[in-house]
């Protein structure tokens, strides 16, 4: 004899047999989104220079601290005028379908085109440290923001400070990096800015391309050429190791004031026995975090690239003895 259905039991087939059919349907696309944890890329310059290295670090540690937040893939290239194997880390970001990729380009205007590539692919790309060349985003009709210093104001900063150890009239060289990026040729301009407004003369312009071993030859070149010169005003930490070097080889330790931009571990001794007169500090472990930081918004906001706000500008210090 068949017992007739208890209500309660009735119901509870109900729920069942409808939570079942729930199950069997795609996920709506609000409760993906909160489902899928995005995948960001950082892709540096060279992973030879200290403060990429340290970059890379500030990144990793970030997220370990938010490993719930986003998953995270880091990739450098060999030397800072490498830009074909950029372009192909960015190429191989595409294809690996990343949600968020922050660059420090090697240079300025080669890389976009393949960011615009990765734009085109869905992808959100916010540029950290060297800023992309303004024009060709322009030619491109791409909005990629800047999460960054200002590199003028930066080296205007140490620029005045070494004009107060010179006396006007005196002169001076620039050692540049690599002269296609942004940040080299802003570094520049403000190290130009107040040598002119201390009344020093800059004798000389060359690149050393970022690395210690090309600062080290073109300062060489730079003393050989002008023995009166003064003070070497470096772009970076690298090459004024670099220029260090070049002055102790010239028998002028002590006579030419060197100035260099990134406070790197391995200057601070330099720093501290009066080798280097001062650099500037940019945060390389928190400029990274700052791109993502950005990144990440953009993608809980489902912003798209062309919505991002332009410039994000990220504090730089003076720092001497």
């Amino acid at each position: 004899m068949n017992r007739p259905f208890k209500p309660a039991r009735r119901r509870a087939i109900v729920v069942g047999a409808a939570l079942f059919a729930a199950s069997l349907l795609p996920m709506s696309p609000a409760f993906a989104q909160t489902a899928h944890k995005p995948k960001v890329a950082l892709v540096m310059k060279s992973l030879a220079n200290e403060f990429f290295l340290t970059m890379e670090t500030g990144a990793k540690d970030y997220q370990k601290q938010n490993p719930d937040k986003f998953d995270l893939i880091t990739n450098g290239i060999k030397d800072e005028t490498d830009t074909a194997n950029q372009i192909r880390i960015v190429e191989q970001m595409i294809v690996s379908k990343v949600d968020a990729l922050v660059i420090a380009p090697a240079d300025s205007k080669a890389l976009v085109p393949v960011l615009k590539k990765a734009v085109d692919a869905g992808i959100i790309v916010v540029n950290i440290d060297n800023k992309l060349d303004t024009d060709v985003l322009k030619s491109k009709d791409l909005n990629i923001p800047f999460v960054g210093p200002d590199n003028a104001k930066g080296a205007q900063k140490v620029g005045d400070y070494l004009a107060k150890h010179l006396k006007s009239g005196d002169n001076v060289a620039i050692i540049e990096g690599v002269s296609t990026t942004t940040n080299a040729q802003q570094r520049t301009a403000g190290f130009k800015t107040s040598m002119a407004a201390g009344g020093m003369k800059v004798v000389s312009l060359q690149s050393g391309d970022w690395e210690i071993d090309k600062g080290n030859a073109v300062a060489s070149q730079i003393l050989n050429a002008n023995p009166d010169v003064k003070a070497l005003l470096c772009g970076n930490d690298n090459m004024a190791i670099g220029a260090v070097s070049a002055v102790r080889a010239a028998g002028k330790a002590g006579k030419i004031q060197v100035v260099g931009y990134d406070d790197i571990s391995a200057i601070k001794p330099m720093l501290a026995d009066g080798r280097v007169l001062a650099t500037a500090d940019q945060y390389a472990a928190k400029q990274a975090v700052f791109g993502i930081d950005t990144a990440l918004k953009a993608l809980s906001e489902h912003k798209k690239q062309s919505e991002l706000s332009g410039v994000v500008e990220t504090p730089v210090d003076l720092v001497t003895k």
